[in-house]
């Protein structure tokens, strides 16, 4: 049995169309990233996860995939793409792909052929359903982006599902033929020399084969839970996919499971299921949902986002977490979860240390290591997102208040976290010298690669230390999680314990100035200061310890 590396690494995901432009066509691309390899070993990360590369239409920004054995022409060649995986292999960074296997691009050739009729031997590859008796679609399922989740075809006189846009038809994992096609693409992959998997929304595969009327509960954007979330055969689909691929390769595998609470994820994870290493849960992302759910100005409270943390950290420990503040799908952590005004540095060295102390590997999206903030887009027109674009229309044509929709759109937008990654606060941000596919952050200016890297203080150099520790200390990758002061109203305090040793580690939340109470029995142990976000924490523990706004503190103690 092979060492399990991922438990130690820490991921750094890489949006490829924004990371960086090698030849000014405005879009990011394989050479760019090789170029900025070096820069991602200095942070000291493990794994690079990059999001779609495939060959696509990109209604869905490369989500939708045509060919899974082609490379976007955008990004380069296969011969570019080799270059980049042993250009990273020789700095001792592994690669993981995005899998994204519940559904394809009405492109693809499997559905072109699929909807030709009703006979032809891809005609079963896709979830086709005869009308209702009026004609109407089979059930009452609306798509996350928008619509009824069935599309109608006059060529087979059936609906096919589309959980997510109409281009994108979930395919039919039922059909053992579609599952051995899959993982015989995972095979191709593997045997290239990629490290692993991160596989969009996993827990989609498997229908109730009812295909039942989603209850009036339930969003209808996300109404598809009633019968497509969790389904009857998901584990035994995983279980087989591990059997015949996974387990056969040294690799890690994340899988994005939307609508899984801590108990369901044990299934997915614990070793001995011989499913995935992890699961990426999004309690944690569900905290400030309001009337158009992700679409609110809802603030999280600290109680809530404890709790929930908490939960997963107790219900996975003999499974594995992922721990991650955002992605490509979700707004910038700091504007979100910390301070982007007067405490955009503190608030997001703390929002590092609170997740990197955790159990778990950690998840680091592109410009996070920067402070980057959500993006002041004036205009709607300046949006690009598929799914932004959607709830900017439904609010409107809601009646909500035009300021209420613009602020909705500004904090939940996924394409906060899309723009192209600042190399330097240059017109151009060091990305292109062509227009990008998406505008820039007027906020490049100040916050950038190049003036982070001149800052001995700054974000990255924080995240760097955090990694370096990960490595150094084996109680962060092993030790127990333990909260404490939960009934703090304004700092988030946990343990990690491991062996004689104790980790201890306070993180603010508050903009004042706020004391945290130390157990006595801490007091009595050695304590040394291990990391801080300020230059002049006490290097000894006191039984009322004051924090300053923001501040995060972790000690050693033995």
């Amino acid at each position: 049995m092979t060492a399990e590396w991922w438990k130690n690494s820490v991921v750094y995901q890489v949006y490829p169309q924004s990371f960086k432009d090698s030849n000014n066509d405005g879009i990011g691309d394989f050479q760019g990233i090789i170029e900025k390899l070096p820069y991602l070993a200095k942070l000291g990360i493990d794994v690079i996860w990059l999001n779609p590369i495939f060959d696509s239409p990109l209604v869905d920004n490369g989500y939708d995939i045509a060919d899974y054995e082609k490379i976007l022409p955008q990004y380069g060649t296969m011969e570019d793409f080799k270059e980049l995986l042993d250009q990273a292999h020789q700095l001792n960074i592994r690669i993981i792909l995005d899998l994204v296997v519940n559904h394809t691009s009405d492109l693809h050739k499997w559905f072109l052929a699929s909807k030709e009729d009703q006979e032809n031997p891809y005609a079963d590859y896709y979830i086709w359903k005869d009308p209702k008796p009026d004609g109407s679609a089979p059930n009452n399922w609306g798509s996350t982006f928008g619509g009824p989740a069935w599309e109608y075809v006059e060529s087979r006189n059936q609906y096919y599902l589309h959980c997510f846009a109409k281009e994108q038809p979930d395919l039919n994992w039922e059909n053992e033929t579609v599952r051995q096609e899959i993982y015989n693409m995972m095979r191709k992959w593997f045997e290239l020399g990629i490290d692993g998997f991160r596989m969009d929304v996993i827990s989609l595969i498997s229908k109730d084969p009812a295909y039942p009327d989603a209850p009036g509960t339930l969003a209808y954007t996300k109404s598809y839970y009633a019968g497509a979330s969790n389904g009857p055969r998901v584990h035994e689909f995983l279980h087989e996919m591990n059997q015949e691929v996974l387990s056969h390769y040294d690799v890690m595998t994340v899988g994005e499971t939307p609508n899984t609470n801590s108990t369901q994820a044990q299934l997915y994870t614990f070793p001995e299921r011989e499913e995935l290493n992890m699961v990426f849960h999004f309690d944690h992302m569900h905290l400030d949902y309001g009337k158009f759910g992700k679409f609110s100005d809802i603030r999280f409270k600290l109680s809530d986002l404890r709790n929930t943390l908490t939960e997963w950290q107790n219900q996975l420990a003999h499974g594995w977490n992922s721990l991650y503040w955002s992605n490509h799908d979700q707004p910038r952590a700091v504007t979100r979860f910390g301070d982007d005004g007067e405490y955009r540095e503190v608030s997001a060295k703390m929002l590092g240390t609170l997740l990197h102390m955790m159990k778990g590997t950690p998840f680091i999206f592109q410009g996070e290591e920067l402070g980057m903030k959500n993006v002041p887009f004036t205009d709607i027109s300046e949006y690009q997102d598929i799914e932004t674009n959607y709830f900017y229309q439904e609010m409107t044509a809601a009646g909500e208040a035009p300021e209420d929709i613009n602020r909705a759109v500004y904090l939940k937008s996924r394409d906060n976290a899309r723009t192209p990654m600042p190399w330097n606060g240059e017109a151009n941000s060091g990305f292109s010298e062509a227009k990008p596919w998406i505008a820039y952050s007027p906020d490049n200016r100040r916050i950038n690669v190049e003036s982070t890297l001149a800052d001995p203080n700054s974000i990255f150099y924080h995240y760097q230390k955090l990694i370096a520790l990960r490595k150094e200390y084996p109680i962060i990758q092993l030790g127990e999680y333990q909260l404490i002061n939960e009934e703090d109203s304004a700092v988030y305090s946990y343990l990690r314990t491991y062996q004689d040793e104790t980790l201890l580690v306070l993180c603010s939340f508050s903009k004042d100035k706020v004391n945290v109470r130390v157990p006595q029995e801490l007091l009595e142990k050695e304590s040394a200061l291990l990391i801080s976000n300020y230059s002049d924490t006490a290097t000894q523990l006191i039984a009322e310890m004051p924090l300053r706004p923001y501040e995060a503190v972790v000690y050693h103690l033995t």
